[in-house]
């Protein structure tokens, strides 16, 4: 049984705890008749239950369909926590839909909104989120997808390559960043980068190669050959894509922070009930001292993780402030942390844990991905000392500014 008690946390309202209880009830009774074996359709088969059963409202506002008036960064963590220490492949399904229409709630006009995103809460339309490319991962500014504007200024030609794509090959619609040329002469850079919602059957877009990883989702490279895009699709003004790429970082980063606490939780349910259960030397295997400094290094790595990601949620949601410094401390320990609850929970199991098919087995592949995605852990500490350095130039203490 997993440990609850940070819902007792107070960062999270009634509702929350609510929302939890709920939904982890859900998961228990409808996650297991979803297939794994053929990955896209089993993501297009969860997206569609989520849909239905109305988890996905939580990606999207009220306006248009949501469960709430705004995105709740606090209610998004809960989510992603729940459904990971349940179904890795369901907290993914959850997880691109919100970061794949997030560009559109925050920057999108009110024809684009109503376009996209009621369908994206109903499960009707898989969303999809196209920033990384071959030589711009974690260095965003080095983006070279060109989209140029038409002589009559009516369209948009993109030309270039997208790859690591999530729901890429799958997806209905791509939430897209390419250089506009509003920076001069300058290919590098923030300025100049420009967004676009972008619809998968649209001409000149095609999928150039399907990726497979360690822990199967669906991810492919996006090539942009000619595709002509309508002025109409970008999403807000030109020449502002980094900060509208960044706001949605921003925003859903701590929810990564939500994915790894989840998966530790589940690694140190099996933990527990492995290590109480195995026989070892005349008693069980939770006798031996160094099982039990194993144990409570696990729960505690869990618990710190916890105190920093719902705390940046809540910072977003009840201080409505810019919370870049502490959604990147949040991403950084929840994941490493997780890292080492799962590593030393297959180390409890033995060889049983590195057996394809145990769970633990599967949460050692899930996790890996959650330290480089979204800000490998490396950046996070960049913009950690970035932020710090800032607010010590300017005050010499942290100082909030406004979300």
């Amino acid at each position: 049984m997993a440990d609850r008690t940070y819902l007792e946390l107070p960062f999270l309202d009634d509702a929350h705890r609510t929302l939890e209880c709920e939904l982890d009830a859900w998961c228990t009774q409808s996650l297991h008749s979803i297939d794994h074996a053929d990955t896209d359709r089993a993501c297009r088969q969860l997206v569609r239950a989520l849909g239905q059963d109305g988890w996905l409202r939580y990606c999207v506002p009220a306006s248009y369909g949501g469960a709430l008036p705004a995105l709740d960064s606090r209610a998004l963590c809960v989510v992603r926590e729940t459904l990971a220490r349940h179904d890795g492949l369901a907290d993914f399904a959850f997880a691109m839909q919100g970061l794949g229409s997030g560009a559109i709630t925050l920057a999108g006009d009110d024809a684009l909104r109503e376009r996209y995103l009621p369908r994206v809460a109903r499960g009707e339309a898989i969303a999809a989120f196209a920033l990384s490319e071959p030589e711009a991962g974690s260095d965003v500014a080095a983006m070279q997808c060109r989209a140029t504007l038409s002589a009559d200024g009516s369209h948009y030609v993109l030309d270039g390559t997208k790859t690591w794509i999530s729901n890429g090959g799958i997806a209905d619609f791509y939430c897209v960043f390419a250089r506009t040329g509003e920076a001069g002469g300058d290919q590098r850079g923030s300025r100049g980068i420009t967004a676009f919602v972008i619809d998968a059957d649209t001409p000149g877009l095609s999928i150039a190669e399907r990726i497979d990883v360690i822990a199967p989702h669906p991810l492919a490279t996006l090539r942009f050959d000619g595709c002509r895009v309508p002025v109409a699709q970008r999403l807000g003004e030109a020449g502002q894509g980094f900060k509208v790429a960044m706001m949605t970082l921003d925003i859903f980063r701590a929810s990564v922070a939500a994915a790894a606490l989840g998966f530790g939780r589940a690694a140190l349910d099996d933990a527990l009930a492995r290590a109480t259960s195995r026989d070892m030397f005349g008693g069980k295997l939770a006798d031996l001292q160094l099982t039990q400094a194993a144990i409570g290094d696990m729960a505690t790595a869990i618990d710190a993780a916890a105190l920093l990601t719902y705390r940046a949620a809540w910072l977003r949601d009840v201080r409505q402030v810019r919370t870049t410094r502490e959604a990147a401390m949040a991403k950084m320990v929840a994941t490493e942390n997780a890292q080492q609850v799962i590593d030393r929970a297959v180390q409890i199991f033995g060889g049983l844990g590195v057996k394809v098919g145990t769970r633990v087995e599967r949460l050692y592949r899930e996790i890996r991905a959650l330290r480089i995605y979204e800000g490998a852990t490396e950046v996070q500490k960049l913009i950690i000392a970035r932020e710090t350095l800032q607010a010590f130039a300017h005050s010499e203490a942290p100082t909030r500014r406004p979300a």
